[in-house]
């Protein structure tokens, strides 16, 4: 199945890519790679789906679903600039970032949703990826969670 179907089959729709919050391009193609900025989980309406810190007022399964709709945000700017989720050859690698209060050590967890989706969406061949996840003191309009992917495309 391609990506396009098996976003479709998750039952999941990508939603309007979010405008940038600075002076910066959401996308960046170089050859055959496109490189996202780092997205927040911004819903439709423009505004973060939960505001803070793990392991302060936001729970695992919170960030879970901030780190999900990160991803996919940033496969609505790949969408807008590519014109297709089929044109992914391969997700090459995810950066995420969690806010994370002093002590809390599961940003791997975190960041697990994030990559399974891909996977679950790309394939396990073209899905699976290097990846980074990294605990911060802060994010972006207080996110609690920023991913960046890295994605080779086809033509």
């Amino acid at each position: 199945m391609s990506a396009t179907e098996n976003l479709a089959k998750l039952g999941l729709k990508l939603p309007p890519p979010p405008a940038p919050i600075g002076v910066y391009v959401p996308l960046k193609r170089s050859g055959n790679m496109a490189f996202t900025s780092g997205m927040l989980p911004v819903g439709a309406d423009g505004k973060l789906i939960f505001e803070g810190k793990l392991g302060a007022n936001v729970d695992v399964a919170a960030a879970e679903e901030c780190a999900k709709l990160c991803v996919l945000n940033a496969l609505a700017h790949i969408v807008a600039q590519l014109g297709s989720l089929d044109r992914v050859k391969s997700v090459v690698k995810v950066v995420g970032f969690v806010a994370s209060a002093v002590g809390f050590n599961k940003q791997g967890a975190v960041m697990n949703a994030a990559s399974q989706l891909l996977v679950d969406i790309f394939g396990v061949e073209a899905g699976s990826h290097a990846r980074s996840a990294v605990g911060v003191a802060e994010l972006p309009a207080g996110a609690p969670v920023e991913v960046e992917l890295i994605v080779e495309v086809i033509g």
